[in-house]
């Protein structure tokens, strides 16, 4: 086993990453008895994928993690693909004599015997010692559909209208839904898919859950995420969809159909995000941490010993716009206690021009702008002679977009070094944007998280300078905060 070196020149110093190996998405994770759980895709041998595992990891505050051993290793029915694990309060499994426990609902993958082809079932392991240990079922699998090869991840979650256990999970490029009261023996109730959102890969990672819109108990809406696989004709590769709707006990029905495509994040590294489960409800929060990666190229990114990174955790809110019931995302408060150093500068004007502002590869950096006649503006990022990375708005176009183009280290994949954008209508002229800079990642949250933007880039270290600049006009800086961080390894 490698020794973790936590100061390598792209491990990321605010994010999640294994000690070593292969990672990619966040299974299972669950808040019990005062800890968040974070389960993983990982692969013990390699640094590319394999034959995977579950990884395993527990925090207190989302920020600091302690990594425990692997959860879940291949066995006689396969190896350990995605799921979800649920506090299991009233022992409806009866795996915990009457008291509460962990149970893990997973995809076990193979190959049908005697053939090369691949066969995804699901199967059960539960633990009585708040994760550290785990027992697999001894009748696994137990929900098995012999007509679909790609029928894995399932997030479950307990309906208490029906007092029963509903589980999503994806089936080629659709969702199934399947009810159960002990979590051993499903039923199957619906279907949601065809003729809704992308189909441009396979569908993978669902998650469905109820938040309410603008902080209204009373008016409520349910939220359904679900990632498409890499194909080879889109240059964006592997991203992530929801929809808005309801849930009626059996399946997903969207408040418009066919329902509006819609991204949860427009960058190219956030995939197979899904929430916590069991979050108390105290808290009143949506927890969501993705993959921070994409499947184009995932397993050639230019890392050693370990390769693989999570997003920042965010929380998920609902908000009315004008044009409908929409997703906003928002970094966890616990983020702000890595606040080392504070710098804050006036509202000023900015003409054509570009100025320093900061160095550094940890930081949040916190910008508003007013524009009135410029073409665009933003900031560029860990610059140096050589590199940048420019995080931009064109006004004309409404388009927010970032260029990685000359970000670092990118000729591992043609597809890498590119600039890409997202629609966003700015009417008031004002545009707000909250960054976090790491060592090989930027993640973008503008107008309070209407727009979000998730990129992996590989800088030199020395590739350090932030940067504001316009073109052809000027725009106001009403104010700019920059906080350098703490890494999580201190």
């Amino acid at each position: 086993m490698i020794t973790a070196n936590n100061q390598t020149q792209f491990r990321p110093q605010l994010h999640f990453t294994p000690k070593d190996q292969w990672m990619n998405d966040p299974n299972g994770m669950v808040f019990y008895e005062g800890e968040y759980h974070l389960f993983y895709q990982y692969h013990p041998e390699s640094t590319v994928w394999g034959p995977m595992h579950w990884g395993h990891a527990v925090s207190h505050d989302l920020v600091h993690w302690e990594h425990l051993p692997i959860a879940l290793a291949p066995d006689e029915h396969g190896t350990i693909f995605s799921g979800s694990v649920v506090v299991d309060k009233h022992d409806t499994s009866g795996f915990f004599g009457g008291k509460s426990g962990l149970v893990a609902v997973f995809t076990h993958h193979d190959t049908i015997p005697g053939t090369d082809l691949t066969r995804q079932r699901q199967s059960l392991a539960y633990s009585m010692n708040r994760g550290r240990t785990w027992t697999k079922y001894a009748n696994n699998p137990v929900l098995i559909e012999e007509d679909l090869p790609d029928f894995r991840d399932p997030k479950v979650f307990w309906y208490n209208p029906q007092q029963s256990w509903v589980m999503v999970i994806a089936a080629g490029d659709e969702v199934r839904f399947y009810k159960s009261v002990n979590l051993k023996d499903w039923t199957y109730s619906g279907e949601f898919g065809l003729g809704q959102g992308s189909h441009d890969g396979i569908w993978e990672c669902p998650d469905l859950f109820e938040l309410p819109v603008d902080g209204d108990m009373n008016n409520k809406r349910w939220v359904l995420i679900v990632s498409i696989g890499d194909d080879a004709n889109f240059p964006e590769g592997s991203r992530t969809q929801y929809f808005i709707g309801s849930f009626n006990g059996n399946t997903f029905v969207p408040e418009e159909s066919p329902a509006p495509l819609l991204w949860l994040d427009h960058g190219r590294d956030n995939y197979a995000g899904v929430t916590w489960s069991d979050v108390p409800e105290q808290q009143g929060r949506r927890l969501f941490i993705g993959w921070m990666n994409n499947w184009k190229y995932a397993n050639v990114i230019p890392t050693s010993e370990w390769r693989g990174a999570m997003t920042l955790p965010r929380e998920l809110t609902l908000t009315a716009e004008m044009e409908g019931v929409r997703l906003r995302q928002k970094p966890i408060r616990e983020l702000q206690a890595q606040r080392r150093s504070e710098e804050n500068w006036a509202a000023f004007e900015l003409e054509n021009s570009e100025i320093t502002v900061a160095q550094g590869d940890l930081l949040e950096i916190i910008a508003e702008f007013e524009f009135d006649n410029t073409l665009e503006f933003g900031l560029k990022l860990r610059t140096s002679e050589t590199e940048e990375t420019i995080v931009g708005y064109s006004t004309h176009e409404q388009l927010l977009f970032i260029d990685r183009s000359r970000s670092g280290a990118a000729d591992f994949h043609a597809d890498f070094a590119c600039k890409h954008s997202a629609l966003l209508e700015a009417e008031t002229g004002n545009v707000k944007m909250r960054i976090f800079v790491d060592r090989s990642s930027i993640e973008v949250f503008v107008n309070d998280g209407k727009l979000v933007m998730t990129d992996q880039i590989f800088p030199l270290s020395s590739s350090a300078g932030i940067k504001l600049y316009t073109k052809e006009g000027s725009v106001k800086v009403k104010s700019l905060t920059i906080y350098t961080l703490n890494s999580i390894f201190d």
